[in-house]
């Protein structure tokens, strides 16, 4: 006899298939058997059918193709014996889905079978629409399960009622005929249809308000009733798991109990004394217990206010991250998140706790700690977490250093209450986690120095004791070279003395010691070298003594393999040997820097590779390219990904080149400096302030390719023959044209006509960001429009890589220019502008119309804003 005819029985197939050694012999054991069967299925042999539909349910579960035999299923329930229907249903189940068109045909057997005056058949009938039922089956089969409710036999009832959870489902506006049987059966003594019937009763009120108000007025008694008895029952042993009664049917009446009391007071009133009840007097040392627990928490604190029941349930949460259970202790600390937002000082009494799960073995319970201690920290607190966190950073594991260390540095910036605090702590941070200090937040603390003169003494002497053991820290050494090359002189004459510090003995030899250690060190990169060389280039000033010693450790680069540096080494050089009545001028200190335009802007970093001779255009964000501004991004290599792209202006390409904004308007004079004019933004490159004061706007054209009809410079010559000219504008008149080192010259200023004014509008606003456009024209141009966007954050959480995209019809050109940057202050503190040209090609007959997409993260998730806009003014 064949092995593989129509008559091999189901365990011999699985013999076969389980004998294959390869995926290639289980195929051609299916294919053989599949083709047995179809053969059969040919012949239309009834005795055969039911083992055939057997086999294919397990060809099914092995992940082959079985949909040739979905009519014998069919067959199989119109047949009148039991074992027959039982094969049928249960291929049904597993064969088809709601989707097929076969299932329509099966509707009229179902209807028989409902109907049926065996009730096994009438379960089966009953089990198998509660799992394929779809909208169409339960519109014509509604009424029978309706009635099945009613049914003698309690496992009848209990499947109707199941069943009637998937037909509501699928058609909502049969809930309200549900409502009266469902009811009926909560008061249910057998346990099985009473915990179908509370299911029922929590579905009916998910999707009909109607049955929500009808359960809360004439079923909340009588749900607290049954609870209360569940909860003092004896001992019975078939429902006993853990020394519990029945645990699943607790969780399922106090999830109904939710539902009721969310938004009603009187229903969750009626429910405060067995919530108390159950969550005092259940057992947590077993998964029964704790589960239930569980449940009881999130009721109380979904329902409505009551105090005492609120801090009860935080208690339990405290307990359950004492568990050694990490599910537990991830559970509760999941659930602590919601309920902080709720009664934040309950949850505060168990910080201790919390702190002590951030230093878990598990990552996960690790990570989700470490986000509600973020959520805890206060002005009241800031100090002792900060101080928890600080010390676990220092033996935390380094897959986890970069989250503590962000957590840390925005917990200080956010919360600091004085200065000196949030300096002590940004220097523990960057001198034990330096590498993983992100570039925005060391920027951050570089400009809160700048701003506190008291404290710049303090600040330069403790980074250079720190800085003895913490080389390796790239972040913390750049701030501390940074540091040094501006206050050195306060390193070595201890200026600024606080009474918290002792006196420290640094001799100027010391301090350029620091910074040449910096520059030798092969383990850092270009930019901190760079920082380094620029650091020695202004203690040559401030160390007259020390002069020679910093000119041979500068010339020692001029010759170097990374352009950058070759680059810094001549030029500096040059400035210490040729141009020393000027040297001070330029290596003055930084200006005060505007903590609140600054903080939080990404600095644009220095590429390591070579720059080319030409390059015919420059990468700027939002996909748009333009030509190379200008030869000084040739010579500095500025087109990488993280540096923003130059525009023509000679302080806007110094803001890229330092991440500084020195745009007159965001400027802000600090004590004894005026704000800096685009002349000074040359100075700024190299740390400089200048003694004079311009009173309007200038820019600056870098690298003249010319002097006077000479000979074109290359860039690498000496200093003196670049001549760096500036033309100002203003409304008293033409500005002073000035040569760096030759002395001024006049140059008569271009009057240009802006144009017609239009109104400003609110382009988009919502709940969280506001976004403004300001519109300008040339006259000699009408069909094109200058577009000012001006972004504000209306929330309290600051905006992390924030990009703004525009889309326009065909009849328009757009061409977006750089942001401003990237990051948001919180609050309207701060603002994004971004620039924008749009051209109409049918000015005069089509108004302007944009679609915007503005992208940004808050707490590390992704937002994302949409809209369009169209009440541009007229005219444009």
């Amino acid at each position: 006899m064949n092995p593989f005819s129509m008559g091999t029985s189901l365990r011999d197939m699985i013999r076969a298939i389980r004998a294959c050694k390869t995926a290639a012999e289980e195929r051609a054991v299916v294919r053989k058997e599949c083709a047995s069967i179809r053969d059969a299925i040919n012949e239309n042999d009834p005795d055969y059918r039911h083992r055939n539909i057997a086999k294919l349910m397990f060809i099914h579960m092995l992940g082959y193709p079985t949909h040739f035999g979905q009519m014998e299923c069919l067959k199989l329930i119109a047949s009148p014996g039991f074992p027959e229907k039982r094969i049928g249903y249960l291929g049904l189940m597993l064969l088809l889905d709601e989707r097929q068109e076969v299932l329509m045909l099966v509707t009229n057997s179902l209807k028989q079978d409902l109907n049926h005056t065996n009730q096994y058949i009438v379960g089966l009938a009953l089990c198998a629409l509660g799992n394929i039922c779809s909208a169409e089956m339960a519109r014509d089969l509604a009424p029978e399960v309706e009635r099945l409710m009613q049914f003698r036999d309690p496992n009848i009832r209990k499947k109707a009622a199941l069943c009637s959870i998937r037909i509501i489902k699928k058609v909502p506006d049969l809930a309200e005929n549900f409502v009266n049987p469902a009811a009926s059966l909560l008061r249910e003594k057998h346990h099985g249809v009473l915990i179908s019937g509370v299911q029922l009763c929590t579905e009916l009120c998910k999707v009909n308000s109607d049955a929500l108000e009808y359960f809360r007025k004439k079923c909340t008694e009588g749900v607290v009733k049954t609870l209360k008895d569940l909860a003092n029952s004896p001992y019975a042993p078939e429902y006993d798991i853990a020394g519990i009664t029945d645990p699943f049917l607790h969780i399922r009446l106090v999830k109904l109990l939710r539902v009721l009391g969310e938004g009603d007071a009187d229903a969750s009133d009626s429910m405060n004394d067995i919530l108390a009840q159950v969550a005092t007097k259940t057992e947590s040392n077993k998964v029964a217990g704790n589960a239930i627990l569980y449940e009881c928490v999130q009721t109380i604190m979904s329902i409505e206010d009551n105090g005492g029941l609120r801090v009860l349930a935080i208690n339990i949460l405290g307990k359950f991250l004492s568990n050694r259970d990490n599910n537990i202790r991830y559970v509760a600390l999941n659930m602590l998140m919601k309920a902080v937002i709720v009664d934040a000082q309950a949850v505060q009494r168990h910080r201790a706790t919390i702190l002590e799960c951030v230093k878990d073995a598990d990552a996960s319970i690790r990570k989700r700690a470490l986000d509600l201690v973020y959520v805890l920290v206060n002005e009241s607190n800031v100090k002792p977490l900060t101080k928890e966190l600080i010390d676990y950073l220092e033996v935390s594991d380094q897959d986890f250093k970069g989250d503590l260390t962000a957590k840390i540095c925005s917990i200080v910036a956010k919360f600091s209450p004085e200065k000196i605090w949030y300096i002590d702590q940004m220097l523990k941070v960057l001198s034990e986690a330096g590498n993983f200090v992100k570039d925005e937040t060391w920027h951050a603390f570089i400009v809160v120095i700048s701003n506190a003169s008291e404290l710049q003494g303090y600040t330069v002497r403790a980074l250079y004791k720190a800085i003895q053991t913490s080389t390796g820290q790239e972040s913390f050494v750049r701030v501390a070279v940074w540091c040094i090359g501006e206050y050195g002189e306060m390193l070595v004459n201890n200026i600024g003395m606080l009474d918290i510090e002792d006196p420290i003995t640094v001799t100027e030899s010391d301090a350029v010691d620091v910074v040449e250690t910096t520059i030798k060190c092969h383990s850092l990169d270009l930019t901190t070298k760079a920082m380094a060389l620029v650091a020695l280039l202004k203690l040559s000033s401030r160390f007259p003594s020390c002069s020679e010693r910093i000119k041979e450790i500068i010339i020692q680069y001029k010759g170097n393999f990374v352009l950058e540096l070759q680059q810094r080494s001549l030029e500096f050089n040059s400035i210490i040997a040729k141009h020393q009545n000027i040297r001070s001028a330029l290596v003055e200190r930084m200006p005060v820097l505007d903590e609140a335009t600054f903080v939080g802007r990404r600095a644009g970093s220095l590429t390591d590779t070579a720059s080319t001779p030409a390059r015919p255009s420059v990468n700027l964000p939002n996909g748009v390219s333009k030509p190379s501004a200008s030869p000084l991004v040739d010579l500095l290599d500025l087109s990488s990904d993280d540096a923003p792209a130059p525009s023509s202006s000679g302080s806007d390409i110094l803001q890229d080149l330092l991440g500084v904004d020195l745009s007159p308007a965001s400027q802000q004079s600090g004590a004894g400096h005026a704000p800096k004019s685009g002349t000074d933004a040359l100075l700024d490159l190299l740390s400089i302030g200048s003694p004079t004061a311009q009173s309007s706007p200038s820019t600056i054209d870098m690298l003249s390719s010319s002097m006077n009809g000479k000979t074109p410079v290359s860039p690498l010559d000496d200093l003196s023959s670049l001549s760096l000219s500036a033309r100002a504008t203003s409304n008293a008149g033409a500005a002073p044209v000035m040569d760096l080192l030759d002395g001024f010259a006049s140059n008569p200023p271009k009057h240009e006509d802006k144009g017609p004014e239009y109104p400003s509008i609110t382009a988009h606003e919502s709940s969280s960001l506001r976004m403004t456009f300001s519109f300008s024209k040339q006259p000699e141009n009408p069909q094109t429009t200058v577009i000012q966007a001006t972004f504000t954050n209306l929330s309290s959480n600051a905006y992390t890589d924030f990009v703004f995209q525009a889309a326009v019809p065909k009849f328009l050109q757009l061409h977006l220019e750089p942001a401003s940057g990237n990051t948001l202050p919180a609050s309207g503190n701060g603002s994004i502008t971004q620039s924008m040209r749009v051209t109409n090609s049918q000015h005069g007959k089509k108004s302007l119309v944009m679609r915007l997409r503005i992208a940004y993260k808050v707490d590390g998730q992704a937002k994302l804003e949409e809209g369009q806009i169209s009440n541009f003014p007229r005219g444009l």
